[in-house]
């Protein structure tokens, strides 16, 4: 009776093979692990763990192909014969960097809006000059404390300076040296605008944090906009004042306020001067200096398609400018290597306009260090003396000794609304409203046609490629019965993947295997899918695993998407490839794609949604139910890059990513209430294409 009822369970066995084969379905009521292998053990676990932990590419190649990939696809600057041949170029590079990057979605609407202004109070501020207290709003909502050092005695117009800070944390506008660069400013008989910086000082809260504007990125609203907003309605405030001479507006700051000046400088015209400080270097620079990558404002999804930071340099000609960076940089952007770039790029620009003398660059010594101190700040002076004072003798650039004039935080405290949005309300605001196609068909001619109108354009927003896969043996064992084989997968020129073969017996259809916490994790999801009767591929995808750089992985995942990609869809192509090539090679039919954890879950789910053949079903584990968690739970950049694909959850959520994937079986393991609650129609979706799935279902 025992060999009748062992005999009758691998029959059973075997006719939910050849059905998933056949069909690319699971074999409805799916066999368990337990039901399986009841009287075959399975390898130990030591021996599963040993061989997904075994390194196959090491930590070399995954840094070496990131940056041979993001290299290829920066755009250098061209070689110009003529003015009106780099004229014509500068606009279509600033109209596409402020159409394309900077006012995509929802941000459009945010640049027409008016900009108030609210006035404050006063501050005492010191000999020759006040200090007004005001709030504006960078957009609608969103509030921005600011300070005006004012001269006591203004008479006509004159020079008005936007000084923005960097990466100061709670200090923000009240940091030393920027109180000094403003009050020398004012004594000088200059206006002198301080501004907070998101995520700084007065806006250092948990939502103004850079790396979760890339929240707004997801729902097809450019995270870049609010801080380029926040620095146009600045100088619109400057412009504004009576006392402020347009032809003598200019822009400085630190490292972070390095960056907001170049940015705001080369795209917005009203600027005359600019004087970035340690602020930015090419992305060719960033690729191999990696101190150098930045944060998300930095490294924006998709400015890489249309410009580098060498082009932002010259787009400022033939304004005034002047670079400043430090020898012995601590931090990054050291002079050594990031200031020959931008420089060399941009001479030949001011060349043609005749204006060479306007280009300038000047390196600190002395401390040398990443620092706005006063051989930087005396730099900058002389810079305002020759081109806002020209001829004028008694224009004196040392510094007026200020140190007594400094102020505490609390004292240049500026009232703020009880509700100032940031970019997690304005992401959850946004969220609400999307996908913006969000009801399914409920007919299955119309369900089919949604099927093929929209994977096209699941493919464009994940920047699909359909990889080539050549595959190279690093190695071959056998223990206690276990056949594994150590692979190189190496896709099209771009990627090598490190992937696991784990053979017991003689299976019939392949299972991958990925998971967020990398295949060397894996041991006991590789023993079950063993025990089902399953041969196992485990692979690293990008960013995970083996796959992961060394070092500076998140900020490799921003330059992937500044230069036109998803790391999403890395992922979601590689898996794809991997099920092809697993296919084609092991001649088991469409594998069964397994996914482990909220990330891995949604790339897998990406990939069979968009690979129709070799991937026959899926089974997901720790999955959200939808997009919006992420939001909801306020996720960061750093925390998951490639969720934040650009204008995803404009289009999709899971519910449609899932229904994509249709007919073919997708299970949602132990689905929590949110998944539960957003696909509680799935079951009904596939019954109107024929099949019989319920993805949540037991």
């Amino acid at each position: 009776m025992k060999a009748s009822q062992k005999m009758i369970k691998r029959l059973l066995i075997g006719l939910c093979v050849v059905f998933s084969t056949a069909t690319g379905r699971e074999w409805p009521g799916r066999i368990t692990a337990s039901m399986a292998t009841a009287e075959e053990p399975g390898p130990a676990t030591k021996v599963l763990e040993a061989a997904l932990a075994r390194p196959i590419i090491g930590s070399t190649i995954p840094l070496a192909e990131v940056q041979r990939f993001c290299e290829a696809r920066i755009p250098r600057m061209k070689t110009y014969t003529t003015l009106a041949e780099w004229q014509a170029d500068a606009e279509r590079i600033r109209t596409e960097l402020l159409d394309r990057v900077v006012f995509r979605g929802k941000a459009a609407q945010w640049r027409k809006a008016a900009c108030r202004v609210e006035w404050l109070g006063q501050i005492e501020g010191g000999p020759a000059y006040q200090i007004k207290t005001l709030r504006y709003e960078a957009l609608p909502g969103m509030w921005i404390p600011a300070l005006l050092y004012e001269p006591e005695k203004l008479d006509g117009k004159v020079p008005a300076i936007l000084n923005v800070n960097g990466h100061v944390g709670p200090v923000g506008k009240a940091y030393v040296p920027k109180q000094i660069r403003c009050i020398n400013q004012a004594k000088r008989g200059m206006l002198a605008l301080n501004v907070e910086w998101l995520g700084m000082g007065q806006l250092s809260g948990g939502g103004f944090a850079h790396s979760r504007m890339n929240q707004l990125d997801l729902c097809g609203t450019s995270g870049l906009a609010p801080f380029y907003l926040a620095m146009s309605r600045a100088l619109d405030l400057l412009l504004s004042l009576p006392h402020t001479d347009p032809e003598r507006v200019a822009v400085t700051g630190l490292s972070g306020g390095g960056w907001q000046t170049i940015y705001i400088s080369s795209l917005d015209t009203r600027v005359k001067l600019a004087n970035p400080v340690a602020g930015h270097s090419s992305f060719l620079t960033r690729t191999y200096h990696l101190k150098d990558l930045g944060d998300s404002e930095q490294t924006p999804s998709d400015m890489a398609t249309v410009a580098d930071y060498t082009h932002l340099g010259a787009l400022m000609a033939p304004r005034p400018l002047l670079f400043t960076y430090n020898a012995k940089d601590d931090c990054c952007f050291e002079a050594g290597y990031a200031l020959g770039p931008v420089l060399e790029a941009a001479k030949p620009i001011y060349a043609l306009f005749g204006k060479p003398g306007n280009l300038r660059s000047h390196i600190n010594h002395d401390p040398g260090t990443h620092n706005y101190e006063l051989d930087n700040r005396q730099a900058f002076y002389r810079m305002l003396g020759d081109f806002f004072y020209p001829g004028q003798t008694g224009f004196d650039p040392k510094e007026i000794p200020s140190d007594n004039e400094v102020k505490k935080p609390e004292q240049l405290h500026v009232p703020l609304p009880e509700k100032n949005e940031d970019f997690n309300t304005l992401a959850l605001g946004l969220a609400k409203d999307l996908p913006r196609q969000a009801d399914l068909p409920k007919e299955k001619a119309a369900a089919q046609a949604w099927q093929q109108e929209r994977r096209p354009v699941l493919r464009q927003i994940v920047r699909w490629k359909d990889y080539p896969v050549q595959a190279i043996q690093d190695a071959a064992e056998e223990k206690e019965g276990l056949k594994i084989t150590y692979w190189k997968l190496q896709m099209g020129v771009d990627w090598t993947i490190p992937a696991v073969e784990l053979v017991q017996g003689q299976p019939k259809q392949t299972a991958i295997l990925v998971s967020e916490r990398g295949r060397k994790a894996m041991a006991k999801e590789s023993a079950r899918l063993l025990k089902a009767g399953y041969q196992v591929l485990a692979i690293d995808p990008f960013y995970f695993g083996e796959s992961k750089t060394p070092s500076h992985d998140y900020l490799f995942a921003l330059l992937v998407a500044c230069v036109g990609e998803r790391p999403i869809g890395l992922q979601a192509c590689q898996v794809a490839a991997a099920a092809r090539w697993a296919m084609e090679t092991f001649h088991t039919g469409p594998v069964h794609l397994v996914a482990v954890g909220p990330r891995a879950s949604t790339f897998a789910l990406v990939a069979a949604a968009v690979e129709e053949k070799a991937i026959g079903s899926v089974e997901l584990a720790d999955a959200l139910g939808s997009l919006k968690e992420v939001i909801e739970k306020n996720w960061s950049v750093d925390q998951a890059p490639e969720m934040f694909c650009f204008g995803l959850l404009e289009e999709f959520d899971v519910r449609h990513i899932a229904a994509l994937a249709a007919p073919r079986p997708v299970r949602f393991q132990q689905p929590s209430e949110r998944v539960k609650k957003e696909l509680a129609d799935l079951a009904d979706w596939y019954r109107l294409l024929g099949a019989e799935c319920n993805p949540i279902g037991p």
